[in-house]
């Protein structure tokens, strides 16, 4: 039997997933290490993490998983990464790591992205990158170059998360369009390396690594990296995307109109399209899907929802219950609009789609002689649902055709409230698929691009669960939705008047 592996290296966890070549069959899935990996926050708004520790718990996970399915090394043929988005790694001349890196929920680099999009200007920035500069990799290097101009001036390569990880693996140094699309360094007019966003930051153009496709043999496992992982030497690595496009691929989500939504830690909807124009650049960011070539744009339009199923879980340990079933069971005693109790999830950091408001997390109308537990599960689960709904219309505006939704098996989409809510307020029926980020990239590593249609038929065949379809009596949710956009508009404007 032979297998491939896929690795999703994240900011908490490294996962690693076992798939059977021949026939795409999930066999395993390990998480490494066991507690969350450690952030580094020597100040506020930032975050760093040790690059060579995503590199150890791969190492030890890839032992692990071959370990307890007793896979012998030779049984894999190839390898697929996933990785955290919009990080930075710099290394020297020698290939040696300088310092952390600076991951995707460090905020440090706003202001600098700020600037550039004031002095850039719209017109530019919006038909070239598709987005504002905002709080990416390129200016996250140009914060380095700011403030560590010693360290800087000893840069050679930089890159993103998976880069890294690629490098570890083959010793080779690469880069690929849609990871240079999260770093805003892909021009989508002039279709390459925009040069001039570097030039703009006063950054050396030779610093970015050179192109490989997604799907191509993009290096082969050295030696030493055979040694410490345990994986066979000279094996390929066929496949690497950041995490939310990986998961968009994971969950079938490859053509125009489809739609990956995500209900964990954080919410995120990626909808696929052939947009070449956006008037969209602050609220939502659009990327180079997994599948996109300078002949073919597919743009993958993300909208991010930061207070999620954080705040979920947030209440089961304030209210001390054992498990989220218990929470939804209460829940689903209670009416839709939770008997006028308002929820305002927005309680993990600024929300891109506010405009990088921070509104923090309410409950509204609070009364304490009528509401009980239920009241505050519900009030939660649909204002979760009521934010992805609200997020969904800025993506409509935005010209977006919506035809297929599919969501994963996880946390938020278990729940009948939370599932049937977004799916009765956006109209459309969502689909849930049992699969992973780290499954999807095992996948992709055994398939080349034009194999994806073949991908796409095994991969619906394989993870299709469910499917959640609009309620007939959809007033009470549409009403309940109203009173909820009040209560947010409430409080934005109370935001503005503060500041």
């Amino acid at each position: 039997m032979k297998y491939t592996l896929g690795y999703d290296i994240g900011s908490s966890s490294v996962k690693i997933a076992l798939v059977e070549a021949d026939t795409n069959k999930k066999i395993a899935v390990v998480t490494e290490p066991q507690e969350e990996m450690p952030i580094r926050a020597i100040q506020a708004h930032w975050a760093e993490q040790d690059p060579e520790m995503w590199w150890n718990h791969l190492c030890k996970g890839t032992q692990r998983i071959l370990s307890e399915n007793a896979v012998a090394s030779d049984q894999i043929l190839a390898i697929g990464i996933s990785y955290q988005m919009h990080g930075l790694v710099v290394l020297d001349k020698d290939k040696k790591v300088l310092r952390d890196s600076i991951i995707w929920c460090d905020s440090r680099a706003v202001t600098i992205g700020e600037k550039a999009a004031d002095e850039i200007g719209e017109a530019r920035f919006g038909s070239h990158l598709l987005n504002a500069p905002g709080n990416f990799t390129a200016s996250k290097l140009k914060w380095v170059k700011e403030n560590e101009p010693e360290l800087y001036s000893k840069v050679a390569h930089f890159m993103l998360p998976g880069d890294f990880i690629a490098f570890k693996l083959t010793g080779e140094i690469a880069t690929t369009i849609n990871g240079l699309s999260e770093g805003m360094l892909w021009d989508f007019k002039e279709k390459k390396v925009a040069n001039w966003l570097l030039d703009y930051y006063g950054i050396e153009t030779g610093l970015t690594p050179p192109l490989v496709n997604n799907f191509q043999d993009q290096g082969r496992v050295t030696a030493q990296a055979a040694i410490q992982s345990g994986l066979p030497q000279g094996i390929p690595i066929r496949y690497r995307a950041g995490d939310q496009p990986n998961n968009a691929l994971a969950l079938n989500i490859l053509k125009p109109g489809e739609v990956a939504a995500t209900g964990g830690t954080s919410g995120v909807l990626f909808a696929v399209s052939e947009r070449t124009t956006s008037k969209e650049f602050y609220r939502v960011n659009h990327f180079a899907h997994v599948n996109y070539t300078p002949a073919e744009s597919l743009i993958g339009t993300l909208l991010c929802v930061n207070g999620a199923g954080i705040q979920y879980s947030w209440l089961r340990k304030m209210t001390g219950l054992s498990d989220f079933n218990e929470m939804n069971h209460l829940a689903e005693k209670v009416a839709v609009g939770s008997e006028g109790l308002i929820n305002l999830p927005f309680g993990n950091g600024a929300e891109r789609m506010l405009y990088n408001k921070a509104p923090g997390a309410h409950f509204s109308n609070l009364n304490l002689n009528q509401h009980q537990q239920g009241h505050l599960f519900r009030a939660a689960l649909e204002g979760i649902a009521f934010s992805f709904a609200y997020g969904m219309e800025i993506m409509q505006e935005d010209a977006l055709d919506i035809q297929v939704i599919r969501a994963g098996n996880d946390n938020l989409f278990r729940s009948d409230i939370f599932a049937h809510t977004v799916a009765s307020l956006i109209g459309e029926s969502i689909e849930i698929y049992d699969t992973t980020g780290a499954v999807g990239a095992a996948r992709a590593a055994g398939v080349s691009l034009g194999g994806l249609e073949d991908y796409s038929e095994s991969v619906s065949s394989l993870d299709k669960v469910s499917e959640v379809s609009p309620l007939k009596a959809t007033e009470p949710y549409r009403l309940a939705y109203e009173k909820w956009k009040i209560e947010l508009k409430y409080k934005l404007n109370k935001l503005r008047k503060e500041l």
